[in-house]
């Protein structure tokens, strides 16, 4: 990363409501061009982060600077540059995709050819033309992620952040984000985002800083993050019955030279090792030993959900929601 323009740079930042500490002590930067992600589960601090970062909340401590511009001393300036999709969506659903653009563009006090112009491009980015003069009221679920990216777009910003880009969406509508927030890139826009899919992360972001329980646990592009763990992984599934030896077995394997370590799943054990050649025979000898039967055994390279499980020591906690068609 030696010589990229940092876009945004954060320096111990906290947010402490009520006397609930959201976030504590995080400290990254964001370079200029790239998709930047903030992976965790709900609660960990991700959307606090991204309403400091937009001037929409006051850090307790800490300081944070958007392209050179201080967050809280020059929040005006900040505005300026950057775009906003948040979760909720603000669309009325009698209003035409065209008319919420048309609306926002005067909000911004856009020249009238220039917002017609701006609006006539994102509508082609998006892929919403043909629709754009249909109510929002029959569009689909990812047509109005479509149109609330459109409108985080219209003030032709430097950085856009969003908030959950793809939550609640059907597979083939998220599939359509992404590509859209990739073309975002290709046109040199910094992009941040939130996120706990980690499919999402691990398919969209350059890099992306691991956030739980408001602390950043881990930071680094996605494959860096993966070969940083070390080791691949077994997946042991145990009968219903034999549950209660689950721990015996993992003190079993505890120490043996091919084992790297071992966690407990609520179905059995996740084992990382040096050469699962080795350590197979290992495993199935202490299990027989036992008489521990293991019903199924899945053998994987670390994923991103092994690299959030090892630096956080539980799984993400989020259930894919049920999709908007």
């Amino acid at each position: 990363m030696m010589g990229r323009a940092v876009a945004i740079d954060v320096s111990k930042l906290g947010k402490v409501y009520d006397g609930v500490t959201a976030v504590q002590d995080l400290s990254f930067q964001v370079y200029a061009g790239e998709i930047f992600g903030l992976l965790g589960p709900n609660g960990a601090g991700k959307s606090t982060t991204l309403r400091v970062l937009i001037t929409l909340l006051r850090p307790t401590t800490g300081q944070a600077t958007v392209l050179g511009h201080d967050v809280v001393r020059e929040a005006e300036a900040v505005r300026r540059l950057i775009g906003y999709v948040p979760q909720e969506r603000a669309i009325d659903r009698f209003l035409t995709g065209r008319e919420h653009l048309l609306l926002l563009g005067d909000l911004y006090h856009l020249p009238k050819d220039e917002s017609c112009r701006r609006i006539a491009e994102l509508l082609k980015l998006v892929d919403l033309e043909g629709k754009a003069d249909l109510p929002a009221k029959t569009y689909s679920g990812g047509m109005k992620r479509k149109l609330d990216i459109a409108c985080g777009l219209l003030p032709n910003p430097k950085i856009l952040f969003l908030d959950e880009p793809t939550l609640g969406l059907d597979v083939q509508s998220r599939l359509r984000i992404w590509e859209y927030i990739r073309r975002l890139r290709e046109r040199g826009i910094t992009v941040v985002m939130t996120t706990n899919y980690l499919d999402e992360a691990d398919q969209l972001c350059d890099r992306l800083a691991i956030i739980d329980e408001g602390r950043i646990k881990a930071l680094g592009s996605p494959s860096e993050l993966k070969t940083a763990l070390g080791g691949d992984t077994l997946s042991l599934t145990v009968g219903e019955a034999d549950m209660g030896r689950v721990e015996l077995l993992a003190s079993a394997l505890k120490g043996l030279p091919a084992i790297r370590a071992i966690s407990t799943r609520p179905t059995g054990l996740e084992i990382r090792v040096e050469s699962p050649e080795k350590a197979l025979p290992a495993v199935l000898e202490a299990a027989g030993r036992l008489a521990c039967r293991l019903e199924f055994i899945e053998y994987h390279r670390p994923r991103l959900d092994d690299v959030f499980v090892a630096h956080t020591g539980h799984a993400i906690r989020s259930e894919f929601p049920e999709a908007e068609e």
